[in-house]
């Protein structure tokens, strides 16, 4: 095969489930060096005047050369093979959703962005998952008796950590003995927190990293607090505070999250929006099986997708496992008429994150949408992109 290309770079989208691998070679300057391409089941060889440069794939994932097909010239992406692929299944990641294997132990709670320490040594007795936000119809038509939990909140003991769809439930009452996390005391209007809690408090109760002035949660009661999972890390109290890039946790909590979701609920389709009740993001998922391939080890240099950099410079990873997602803004007014109609389908999953959490994760989205070949940055009006896991 030829191409024309002076410096190649990369693209590889590999699709666990259904062994397929969509390959781009691109050349962001038309007209450069003639250049042969020699697919191989562990590696792409690169030959062209100058010399020959091989990239090698990661270590599990294999390709079918013989079974290249769809060979074309994309004008401003370069060449488009697809060819059947195997790729291992990662191991099983440590949910957010599910962290009984931290029952029975002591935890620390730490912030994020900046490690202080906001519960020290909590044992943890329960972590139980909360009911869908609709459990109380549920009930009333599964009772033949009135139903005994109607307008009953459900709020954690001390040693309980209740899990909800991107946010954990502690009880701080005794924990007053230790340094808290400030409570914003500024008066405004507060929308009520998740449907189960029905609270509608009048002052404001931003729940404020004392060190970094992150917005880590919100008070829900005297006793309850709520945190939000991206905001928060959870470790046994004997190990250390890991250190993790803002923007590696948070497209891997939210990745998490909506993978969860579509699985225990069949939704697919998720509005965003932050602590002040408006709606950032429309976010659809399209998969959950891929595997990203953009920097490949090579003998010599060669110019990568700058497709979430920073992260491969944290973690020298040439792959990593993602979900792939349609979404569009909505800050400024934008695609208002859509939103409007999302909100009101009940097929259509909202999740509650603080406001600055949901314009990093548009910055995310975007960062990754602009990067991408661009006959694959756009999908039926929807932006593409992808979050790693």
């Amino acid at each position: 095969m030829a191409a024309a290309a002076a410096e190649a770079r990369v693209f590889l989208e590999v699709r666990r489930r259904l062994h397929s691998a969509l390959l781009i070679l691109g050349d962001p300057n038309e007209g450069g060096l003639p250049m042969d391409v020699c697919v191989t089941p562990t590696s792409l060889q690169l030959k062209s005047p100058g010399g020959c440069t091989e990239l090698w794939l990661p270590a599990g994932v294999r390709l079918v050369p013989s079974s290249c097909r769809g060979l074309q010239h994309v004008a401003g992406d370069g060449l488009h093979l697809r060819l059947q692929a195997r790729a291992e299944f990662c191991p099983n990641l440590i949910s957010v959703f599910n962290q009984s294997s931290q029952a029975q132990g002591c935890c620390t709670f730490y912030c994020q962005s900046c490690g202080e320490i906001i519960i020290r040594n909590r044992k943890l007795l329960r972590v139980l998952s909360l009911p869908h936000e609709n459990w109380g119809a549920l009930v009333d038509e599964w009772c033949c008796h009135p139903n005994p939990f109607a307008n009953k909140p459900l709020h954690p003991q001390e040693n309980d950590c209740f899990t909800g769809d991107c946010f954990f439930l502690v009880n701080l009452r005794h924990d007053l003995q230790q340094p808290r996390p400030e409570v914003a005391p500024v008066e405004t209007r507060c929308l009520s927190s998740e449907n189960h809690l029905k609270m509608k408090p009048k002052a404001n109760t931003k729940v404020i990293c004392k060190r970094c002035k992150v917005m880590l949660g919100e008070t829900v009661s005297s006793e309850t607090t709520k945190f939000y999972m991206t905001e928060i890390i959870i470790q046994p109290s004997e190990r250390n505070f890991p250190i993790i890039p803002r923007s590696q946790f948070v497209q891997s909590v939210i990745a998490q999250c909506l993978v969860e979701l579509s699985s225990a609920r069949s939704t697919f389709r998720f509005t965003l929006q932050g602590q002040d009740g408006k709606v950032y993001i429309l976010l659809w998922l399209l998969n959950s099986d891929s595997l990203v391939i953009e920097a490949l080890e090579s003998s010599t240099s060669i110019k990568k997708f700058p497709l979430l950099e920073d992260l491969l410079k944290a973690d020298s990873s040439s792959s990593w496992n993602a979900v792939k997602v349609l979404y569009q803004p909505c800050i400024k007014s934008r695609n208002a008429e859509l939103a409007s109609s999302w909100e009101s389908d009940i097929s259509v999953h909202c999740l509650t994150l603080p406001s600055a959490t949901c314009l990093e994760l548009l910055l995310i989205l975007s960062r990754s949408n602009a990067t991408l070949p661009p006959s694959l940055r756009c999908m039926n009006s929807f932006q593409v992109a992808f979050l790693k896991m």
